[in-house]
């Protein structure tokens, strides 16, 4: 299987670097993972829903760009399904079995992801409905992701 996380904006923290790095190490056991971030869309503060609008559409003609047809795309969405960890690994298990070994995941910056990117995508998954930095996502994610092949393998780590 090959995964691919598509998100938004350069990562500067140290710390989440560190622990990004630290799991996509550890699923190099199990996995391809290749990490791709798209520049984000320099804006003022305050913007108007138009603004707000070509903003995310700026971001997702990079994302987009980076998708190739025959990949299954999971899109970070806050009203995506929030299935528990035992149920995404079913879910990444499953695509296995059905041939589509090529993930993609796509995080939107601060502003979310546009409509043309949900559209695009095969699947919209939520941590929860609580708001995190897009940044923090990364690390969430991957995590997850490394979740999901010790549960599908039987092997020791979730609890």
């Amino acid at each position: 299987m090959n995964i691919k996380i598509i998100s938004v904006g350069k990562l500067k923290e140290k710390y989440l670097v560190q622990g990004i790095n630290e799991y996509v190490k550890r699923l190099g056991a199990y996995t391809k993972m290749e990490l791709i971030e798209v520049p984000d869309e320099k804006a003022p503060e305050n913007l108007s829903e138009l603004e707000m609008l070509q903003v995310k559409e700026k971001e997702a003609e990079r994302i987009l760009a980076k998708i190739k047809d025959q990949e299954y795309v999971y899109a970070l969405a806050i009203d995506g399904k929030n299935p528990t960890s035992e149920a995404f690994a079913q879910q990444i298990n499953q695509l296995g079995i059905q041939g589509k070994s090529q993930l993609v995941f796509v995080i939107g910056g601060s502003l979310g992801l546009s409509d043309s990117v949900l559209k695009r995508s095969n699947a919209q998954i939520s941590f929860g409905k609580m708001t995190y930095p897009h940044q923090l996502m990364r690390l969430v994610l991957v995590e997850q992701i490394y979740r999901c092949f010790r549960i599908n393998r039987g092997e020791p780590y979730h609890k």
